[in-house]
């Protein structure tokens, strides 16, 4: 049974001393369509890549030759619109954001939570300097504001009314 298995291992090392011939590639990738492989019908090529024989390219498609365009570039029949960009307001709009957190945890919550979303819309619409949305979202933060305090006061003061009734009823 050894002489067996050292055989084996004697081709095997025999096998790992002569690795197989080199063979070079003469062509890499896909095969190319010729004359045994024709396109898919309706098959258009890569933007930069040559049509196949026989076949068009894209529509309104130009050659370019050998280079992309710029990112900027404008082609024929093209519409440009040029944006300005927007800067912030000079004087901003106040967003009651604290004000909002505060009627959020400790007055009512729904309200707080409207109000906090008021809050953030002001703080963008200052940073995009739309001034008539930001005064009105400011507005309407502050005014839930209000009502989130005044709801949350009428609360805290009935509950301490409450307790100190019924306290008074148990012990007289």
């Amino acid at each position: 049974m050894d002489s067996q298995y050292g055989d084996e291992k004697a081709s095997m090392a025999q096998e790992k001393q002569n690795p197989p011939p080199y063979q070079e590639a003469t062509q890499m990738g896909y095969p190319q369509p010729g004359p045994a492989q024709q396109p898919y019908p309706g098959q258009q090529p890569y933007p930069g890549q040559q049509p196949y024989p026989g076949q068009q390219p894209y529509p309104g498609q130009q050659p370019y030759p050998g280079q992309q365009p710029y990112p900027g570039q404008v082609y024929p029949g093209q519409t440009v619109i040029a944006v300005q960009p927007q800067m912030p307001l000079v004087t901003p709009q106040k967003d009651y954001l604290g004000y909002s957190i505060f009627t959020l945890l400790c007055c009512c919550m729904p309200l707080g939570i409207a109000a906090l979303i008021y809050s953030i819309l002001t703080r963008d619409a200052n940073s995009r300097g739309n001034l008539t949305e930001a005064t009105e979202n400011s507005r309407l933060a502050r005014n839930l504001n209000n009502a989130a305090l005044a709801v949350g006061l009428v609360v805290i003061i009935g509950a301490i009314i409450y307790v100190v009734v019924v306290v008074t009823q148990i012990n007289y």
